[in-house]
C-alpha cells in the first residue's frame, strides 16, 4: 500500500475517490495522460487493495476501499507511544545539556 501511495498521481486519484465513485476517464481527466496510463495507476492501487473496479459495458467505475488505509493508520499509531517516549528522552537530554552549558558560561 505504501508503494502504491508513493506516487503523487495515485495519491491524487485516491483523494478524488474519497468523495465517491469515478470512472477511469474522470480520474485521468486532470492529468495529461492516456486512459491506458491511468488504468496502470489504478491497477497498482487495486493491487494494494485501495481501489475496486466495477465494469459496466465499456465503462469502468472505480471506488475507494478505505480498509487498507485504516489498517495502515492503526499500524502507524502503534508507534506513537514509542516515538513520544524517545522524543521525551531527547528533549530531557537537550534541556540538561543546555542547562549545563549555561552553568559553565556563568562560572
Amino acid at each position: 500500500m505504501f508503494h502504491a501511495l508513493a506516487d503523487p498521481t495515485r495519491r491524487a486519484m485516491v483523494r478524488q475517490l474519497s468523495s465517491g465513485k469515478r470512472t477511469v476517464t474522470e480520474l485521468a481527466q486532470p492529468y495529461a495522460m492516456s486512459l491506458a496510463a491511468a488504468s496502470k495507476h489504478l491497477k497498482v492501487l487495486e493491487g494494494a487493495g485501495l481501489v475496486q473496479r466495477e465494469v459496466q459495458g465499456r465503462v469502468h467505475h472505480c471506488s475507494l476501499d478505505q480498509r487498507p488505509l485504516v489498517r495502515a493508520l492503526t499500524w502507524i499509531r502503534s508507534y506513537t507511544d514509542f516515538w513520544d517516549e524517545r522524543l521525551d528522552v531527547l528533549d530531557d537530554l537537550l534541556n540538561e545539556r543546555t542547562g549545563n552549558e549555561a552553568a559553565d558560561e556563568r562560572d
